[in-house]
């Protein structure tokens, strides 16, 4: 079956006539999953999602993706939060059309060309969509595709399985890291006891950086859609902070926190929120170094990891160290 038999198929099984396909464009800007734009003859655009073969090499936590961004769109959806919304899915391999997720278009762009006004009014809009994610719960922690086992009753279980999982792949990949392993897993288990003070469990994003924050041009900008939610899960939403200043500290965005805490969003930076926000830190910067190797990335992009994220990395485990 061909890329073009196969969007068709797709369409069909959502309920849309196979021969209303136009055009199918290739979205970059993914990592993980292959993308496509589906444009039909009366104007609709959807966006195809495909993972890779299941033999294709990644990190433990990238299991079941396309059943975590179903999930995060439907509960975005419930808060009024704009996102992609489901209009079909296939999560089975045996599934004619193979596995695959069809979404709603959602407009926008990148973040390039804005005025600095209009960023900090983005920014403070993007704080009280993200407050408005975090008021959605869930029926207990960690990934909803229970790679690492089923959702937990208590996030320091959910979280040190996670961040096991992280320091495994690590091993099995020998990844390059700026520290041993081992001492990674030190300092980050000494933390370990401040997780027990989250005790719901709530949508995180967790991948919430400018690519896939959508702006909607015009007069005044505004937020388009938050897109890519396939590495959500249940937990702190201290979490989502990470990404949203990725390699940088959100606790310098006033815009953000300004608009968070206008739309409900509780957030003090204790010495608890500090160390946690330290460790999801150091979680998704072991990410982005230790999935360089599974997706066989160029020199210039290892490079710039380790020139970028390392020191981060190094910063985070730092300040987890001081704070213990």
């Amino acid at each position: 079956m061909d890329d073009g038999e196969r969007a068709r198929l797709v369409l069909a099984a959502a309920g849309l006539p196979p021969g209303s396909l136009a055009e199918r464009l290739p979205l970059g800007g993914g990592t993980y999953n292959t993308v496509e734009e589906l444009r039909l003859t009366d104007g609709t655009r959807v966006i195809l999602k495909i993972p890779p073969p299941s033999t294709t090499p990644g990190l433990a936590y990238e299991s079941e993706l396309l059943g975590a961004e179903a999930e995060f769109c439907r509960a975005a959806e419930t808060v009024g939060v704009p996102a992609p919304r489901v209009f079909g899915a296939a999560l089975d391999e045996t599934a004619p059309t193979g596995r695959h997720l069809l979404l709603t278009h959602c407009p926008g762009g990148g973040w390039d060309g804005l005025e600095p006004a209009q960023e900090a009014s983005l920014r403070r809009e993007l704080g009280g969509l993200v407050a408005r994610l975090h008021q959605v719960t869930g029926p207990g922690f960690g990934y909803p595709s229970g790679v690492f086992g089923p959702l937990a009753a208590d996030w320091r279980t959910a979280f040190t399985a996670i961040y096991d999982g992280v320091l495994a792949d690590a091993r099995r990949f020998q990844a390059w890291l700026p520290h041993p392993v081992d001492e990674v897993a030190r300092t980050a288990k000494a933390a370990y006891d401040v997780l027990d003070e989250v005790t719901v469990p709530r949508l995180v994003h967790f991948d919430l950086w400018q690519g896939n924050i959508l702006v909607e041009r015009g007069k005044s900008p505004r937020v388009g859609g938050l897109i890519d939610g396939e590495r959500m899960f249940w937990g702190d939403p201290v979490a989502d902070f990470v990404s949203l200043a990725l390699l940088g500290d959100i606790r310098q965005d006033a815009d953000f926190l300004m608009g968070y805490q206008e739309a409900g969003g509780e957030i003090e930076f204790t010495p608890s929120a500090r160390r946690r926000y330290a460790l999801y830190r150091s979680y998704l910067y072991l990410i982005m170094l230790v999935e360089a190797v599974p997706r066989a990335l160029d020199d210039g992009h290892v490079a710039w990891r380790r020139e970028a994220v390392a020191p981060q990395l190094t910063a985070a485990l730092e300040e987890l160290r001081d704070l213990s």
